[in-house]
């Protein structure tokens, strides 16, 4: 995937779809920030990424370094590239060429990366409060653009703007995706199955996934939004101890295991461990659209 330099500016695409965070202005660059007509100021960072939080609106919670860290080598090691392939080929069905692509929660810019390779004039845009995630997603792509918010606010961006969102693994801000989205444009969902890691969860005592993940979702989404297509994909995986550790360590999952019990449990699996990836990769339509 094509890399991008160190303090890149922000394009100029994405100065048409960015809106300041505290008043309804558009925003425009002034000496290494964005400012808009009021003169509130965001600092554009060295790696390239703007953080729009505010101090009374800083995310509750947000990816640590190690987890960033895991996620970018897990990753990098293609253990799930069938999710990747997936969500590039609905992708490039679902939207224009020239697309506009918001992806909320988009840690390290992995898959938004991909689906920027399968759209070759879009430019995405990825939304997350993880200052060492977004600095991974500000290198992600060259088209791809990162920036600090807590997706469970309001958006800073402006509405009918997206003709695609992806939400991979992250909160679901269901009022927020209807409002940016065009009305003929689509929403990209994935969540795991109760299947997902099944084989980790007894011996490393990982939280089980909600058999009525995907139900839920539905509810959550059913006010703004009809399911359009539903593609299950599970698949195998041989991994190293090395990789176990590094995909549990990704995710919140091992928050409530210690690290050095995480550790001797990881170690005491035998290598190569077979895991199940089991995926539900969903696309929904704004209510009232008829394609």
């Amino acid at each position: 995937m094509p890399s991008r330099p160190d303090r890149r500016l922000p394009s100029d695409r994405l100065l048409t779809v960015l809106t300041c965070p505290l008043c309804p202005s558009g925003l425009a660059r002034a000496d290494g920030a964005l400012r808009c007509a009021d003169r509130h100021t965001f600092d554009i960072a060295r790696h390239g990424y703007v953080s729009l939080l505010t101090g009374r609106r800083r995310a509750a919670s947000a990816d640590s370094a190690d987890m960033v860290r895991s996620r970018v080598s897990f990753l990098r090691a293609g253990h799930y590239e069938p999710l990747v392939r997936t969500l590039a080929g609905l992708a490039a069905d679902l939207a224009p060429p020239d697309a506009t692509v918001l992806d909320a929660g988009s840690g390290t810019g992995h898959y938004l990366a991909a689906v920027l390779d399968a759209l070759p004039e879009a430019m995405g845009l990825g939304l997350d409060s993880s200052a060492p995630a977004l600095r991974a997603a500000a290198r992600a792509h060259a088209r791809g653009e990162a920036v600090g918010w807590d997706v469970w606010q309001p958006w800073p961006v402006r509405t009918g703007c997206a003709d695609l969102v992806l939400n991979v693994f992250a909160p679901r801000n269901g009022p927020e995706f209807h409002r940016v989205l065009r009305p003929d444009g689509a929403l990209l969902v994935v969540t795991p199955t109760a299947r997902h890691l099944r084989e980790l969860r007894p011996p490393l005592g990982l939280l089980a996934v909600d058999p009525r993940k995907e139900e839920r979702l539905r509810r959550t989404l059913a006010a703004h939004f009809r399911p359009a297509r539903t593609e299950p994909l599970e698949y195998a995986m041989s991994l190293t101890p090395e990789d176990v550790a590094g995909l549990v360590t990704m995710s919140p999952a091992a928050r409530h295991v210690e690290p050095a019990e995480l550790r001797r449990r990881v170690g005491e699996l035998p290598a190569p461990v077979r895991v199940t990836a089991s995926f539900v990769v969903s696309v929904y339509r704004p209510a009232g659209h008829q394609g």
